[in-house]
């Protein structure tokens, strides 16, 4: 996937009061490419995670049209949007998804397991660089947040992607530790020419951005 496109997309529940929208993602012709980052600055409320949501194709409460390349999204398939989400598209979720009852090991090797992507060593090696190596047979529910976030990025790597998707990724990270996700994040995108797409309402991941918006 080269690029992912928003025709004049407004989620349903803005539908009613849309002329008072003022966005420059909804209802605008947007693109994002991959090879490039791009941050998305919203306040609280206004559809942040709800684009997400749209680009992973868990929902389609909206207006307008949103494509892949030239494909648009509403006409994938169950088992397009399984071969996308394991190759193309990874995500790290505001509330992380992970199973708090297992390991940090354990999670991991759930995605990881799919995908054959990372090596031991390579995810011992991103654990370490993060502060968390001692956290691997560590339960979830033991961990605090900020660790979570960053155990979140490890299992986001642990696949192919055209674009990765961070909503939040830096909330409960202090400033150390966002250089350090930031760096990491920045030596896939080269190594591998992904897109980046970041979401944020306050701590914004320090990435050099190619474009700015605010939602």
């Amino acid at each position: 996937m080269q690029k992912i496109t928003l025709h004049t997309v407004l989620p349903n529940i803005f539908a009613e009061s849309k002329d008072a929208v003022k966005s420059q993602i909804w209802l605008n012709e947007v693109q994002f490419e991959k090879g490039k980052s791009y941050l998305i600055e919203a306040s609280s409320g206004k559809g942040k995670s709800s684009l997400f949501s749209y680009l992973l194709g868990y929902r389609n409460d909206y207006q307008g049209n949103i494509l892949f390349d030239d494909t648009n999204v509403r006409d994938l398939s169950i088992s397009q949007w399984s071969f996308l989400r394991r190759s193309q598209i990874s995500v790290l979720y505001q509330d992380l998804k992970l199973f708090p009852e297992l390991t940090a090991w354990d999670n991991l090797q759930l995605k990881n397991k799919l995908t054959h992507y990372l090596s031991a060593a390579e995810i011992e090696s991103y654990l370490d660089i993060l502060g968390i190596l001692d956290k691997l047979h560590v339960k979830v529910e033991k961990m605090s947040f900020g660790q979570r976030q960053r155990l979140a990025l490890v299992r986001a790597l642990a696949q192919p992607c055209d674009f990765l998707l961070l909503d939040e990724p830096i909330s409960h990270l202090d400033e150390q530790n966002a250089q350090i996700m930031s760096k990491i994040v920045a030596a896939r995108m080269r190594s591998e020419g992904m897109g980046v797409i970041v979401s944020s309402i306050g701590q914004t991941l320090p990435l050099a951005y190619d474009a700015v918006f605010e939602l």
